[in-house]
């Protein structure tokens, strides 16, 4: 097998079904548009890591090849299984640790430095709560557990494995649009 470093991978739900929280602001083509656009802007930054997206949607998929990502085609697995099987994958082609990327950090910037540590490098979102990026080494049997909480979750699951912790408050990767609040650009942008 070759050593590979580090590979990002990003999980895309499909751009149509994306974003629900946000149609009292926004409707369903602006929606689309806008998960689309965030998506763009992670697979980008994730330059020059090579990335795989993870999905089970066919303009998904079809968005990823044109952007230049391979696809990690997960049907039916829903965000952890998807994000499991990811990772479990990039190990058998080599890599040695995978940074998990939401695709909706619409500020989202450099993601390579996220790798240089051997253990879990977890990057919360701006309210502690959930986990916006992670980087695990592979084969470590870490279990993804996405959702209201994650960051706890994931920290008590870094703890499980016996595995160092490094935590990352990182502003542009800590924004992630969830709610029609997040919408509004944050002051720290303009400086």
């Amino acid at each position: 097998m070759v050593h590979r470093s580090a590979a990002v991978l990003v999980p895309v739900k499909a751009f149509a079904e994306a974003k629900l929280r946000l149609a009292p602001a926004l409707d369903e083509h602006a929606r689309s548009d806008l998960a689309r656009s965030m998506a763009t802007t992670v697979v980008q930054v994730a330059a020059p890591l090579p990335v795989f997206v993870v999905c089970d949607d066919d303009e998904v998929a079809a968005w990823a090849a044109e952007a230049g990502a391979e696809v990690v085609w997960r049907p039916g697995h829903g965000l952890n299984g998807a994000v499991t099987d990811g990772v479990d994958l990039l190990g058998s082609l080599g890599y040695e640790r995978v940074i998990v990327a939401h695709a909706d950090l619409p500020y989202a910037v450099d993601l390579a430095w996220v790798a240089d540590f051997d253990g879990v490098t977890l990057v919360p979102d701006r309210h502690d709560d959930g986990t916006n990026v992670v980087c695990v080494p592979t084969g470590s049997g870490f279990t993804f557990s996405y959702g209201p909480g994650s960051f706890a979750r994931h920290r008590t699951e870094a703890a499980r494995l016996g595995l160092a912790l490094r935590v990352e408050r990182e502003p542009h990767l800590g924004w992630d649009v969830d709610l029609p609040d997040d919408l509004v650009a944050p002051g720290w942008l303009a400086r």
